[in-house]
């Protein structure tokens, strides 16, 4: 009997809900080898009932030593596809005068030291994979050129030094042929964007994996929105 192939392989960070559990439910349902991370595996119900080939792992993406112990336990494994899904807003009455630098903080270590440590524990298991793609779930909030209503100081500084790390990352990684990549998932339903936003999470998940799929290396480094649209700066 021939070997069955085995399916590419990729780690989502906060997998446990919304954006991150549709994509872990999406890509296990195609075959694929799904590395579902988020804080506590135990309360990720939905997470454990996706039909396919989960493995649920713990991880806390602020939390370095944590990050390590991860990369140290995968060693050796190809990785397709990393996502950089986990991500928080802040403080939601945030306003001029207001600001609360603690609360600043900790959204920047969650939205940008978070992916730079991800990147930098596993960027040798996603070189070994076939894909060698790093997706960073950032927003059109972090776009400068499209702020015309200010507001949101934490959030929006947060996704905009995201995507200087990640344009980074994308030179720095280059010569070992992995593609890094910006997507801004459009205002999807989800507990950050609320339940006015125009987009279901079905949606917008089945529009970023069709624009993954279709990703080439002259991507690398680039800001997209979840149909394809690219987003200035």
């Amino acid at each position: 009997m021939a070997r069955r192939k085995r399916g590419p392989t990729v780690l989502i960070t906060g997998a446990s809900r919304g954006l991150g559990l549709e994509f872990s439910r999406q890509y296990a349902a195609d075959g694929w080898r799904v590395i579902a991370t988020c804080r506590q595996p135990k309360a990720a119900k939905a997470l454990a009932a996706i039909k396919g080939d989960v493995r649920i792992r713990v991880l806390d993406v602020t939390d370095q030593a944590q990050v390590r112990s991860l990369a140290r336990a995968l060693k050796g494994e190809a990785i397709d596809l990393l996502f950089n899904n986990a991500g928080i807003y802040g403080p939601r009455k945030e306003t001029f005068g207001q600001v609360d630098t603690e609360a600043w903080h900790q959204v920047f270590h969650v939205n940008v030291m978070g992916p730079m440590m991800i990147a930098e524990a596993f960027a040798d298991h996603v070189a070994r994979g076939e894909r060698k793609t790093i997706i960073a779930l950032t927003s059109m909030m972090g776009s400068i050129a499209e702020n015309q209503s200010g507001g949101g100081y934490i959030y929006r500084s947060s996704k905009a030094a995201l995507n200087m790390v990640i344009k980074g990352l994308s030179l720095s990684l280059k010569s070992r042929k992995i593609s890094v990549v910006m997507l801004h998932p459009g205002w999807v339903r989800t507990d950050m964007g609320g339940a006015s936003a125009h987009l279901g999470i079905e949606e917008s998940v089945t529009a970023m994996r069709r624009l993954i799929a279709g990703l080439k290396p002259a991507d690398s480094g680039r800001f997209f929105n979840y149909d394809g649209r690219e987003i200035p700066w």
